[in-house]
């Protein structure tokens, strides 16, 4: 893998992303991702990265951050909505660098600290997140919305 790029996701990757979506388990269907993608093109809080080498012809993976407003003090958090790095090209620094880019667009926004959530079944993902410099900081509880009936 040669000369990996990292740029801001455009509409036509779309059907390349809602693939890399899909190795996560996923299910995020590409008209979903186009909507997404659509809606986020004059984000300021929003913005999504994919990555790919000039010697392979797939998207090897993409990242997805969001802004929030800090109520309790100024400034803004950056949050990881999404990561997905295509298997074959685990350890070879498409991840690093999709998460450097969202930090990077994030810092320059004005947040104060990244966040990102992983679940307890991606133990690995959790040692990469600890590699690029993220520590386990918090408890996070959830309430799902009850389903009409």
């Amino acid at each position: 893998m040669s000369n990996l790029t990292v740029r801001h996701a455009k509409i036509v990757d779309a059907p390349e992303i809602a693939v890399c979506l899909s190795a996560l388990g996923y299910g995020t269907e590409c008209n979903l991702v186009s909507e997404r993608l659509a809606s986020f093109a004059d984000s300021s809080t929003d913005a999504v990265f994919v990555a790919s080498a000039s010697d392979l012809t797939s998207m090897l993976g993409v990242v997805s951050v969001r802004l929030l407003p800090l109520f309790h003090t100024t400034g803004l958090l950056g949050r990881i909505t999404s990561l997905a790095v295509n298997p074959s090209t685990h350890g070879k620094g498409v991840g690093k660098a999709l998460v450097s880019a969202a930090e990077q667009w994030a810092w320059g926004k004005g947040a104060k600290r990244m966040e990102v959530t992983s679940g307890d079944h991606r133990p690995a993902a959790h040692g990469f997140y600890q590699a690029v410099g993220y520590s386990l900081d918090e408890r996070r509880f959830i309430k799902h919305a009850a389903k009409a009936s």
